[in-house]
C-alpha cells in the first residue's frame, strides 16, 4: 500500500487538507501567490511605460507649440531615451517621425531635431 501524496500550498508550502484540487491553504495565500505572479509579469511593462512617459513629458516640455527645433544634446541632457517610442511613420520627403504618444521628433542634419505634436482627430 502506497502512502498518499502530500499536496502543498503553492504560496507558503504548508500541507493542504480537503479537496483534491485545492492549491492554497487559504485566501491570503491565494491572493499573495497571484500578486507575485502579476508583479513578475508587469515589472517590465511598468519600467518601459515609465521611460515612455518620461520621453513624452520631455517632448511636451521642449515643444510647447506645434513645432520646435532643439539640439540632440539638449534632448539627451533632459534625460530623453531614443531607444523607446510608441510608433513612427514616414512624415514627408522620406523623413521618419518617431513618436512617444502624441509628441514626436524628426532627426535633422547637424544634431538637430524638429519636435512636433500630432493632431488627434
Amino acid at each position: 500500500m502506497t502512502s498518499p501524496i502530500t499536496r502543498l500550498c503553492l504560496d507558503c508550502g504548508s500541507p493542504l487538507h480537503g479537496r483534491i484540487d485545492k492549491k492554497f491553504c487559504d485566501d491570503q495565500c491565494r491572493s499573495s501567490y497571484n500578486n507575485k505572479i502579476k508583479a513578475e509579469n508587469n515589472g517590465m511593462i511598468k519600467s518601459v511605460n515609465l521611460i515612455l512617459k518620461r520621453n513624452r513629458d520631455i517632448l511636451e516640455k521642449l515643444n510647447p507649440g506645434k513645432e520646435t527645433k532643439v539640439s540632440g544634446s539638449k534632448l539627451m541632457a533632459s534625460g530623453f531615451n531614443f531607444n523607446y517610442h510608441t510608433h513612427s511613420y514616414d512624415y514627408h520627403k522620406g523623413n521618419i517621425c518617431t513618436f512617444c504618444y502624441e509628441y514626436g521628433y524628426i532627426r535633422l542634419p547637424n544634431d538637430e531635431y524638429l519636435l512636433v505634436k500630432e493632431v488627434v482627430k
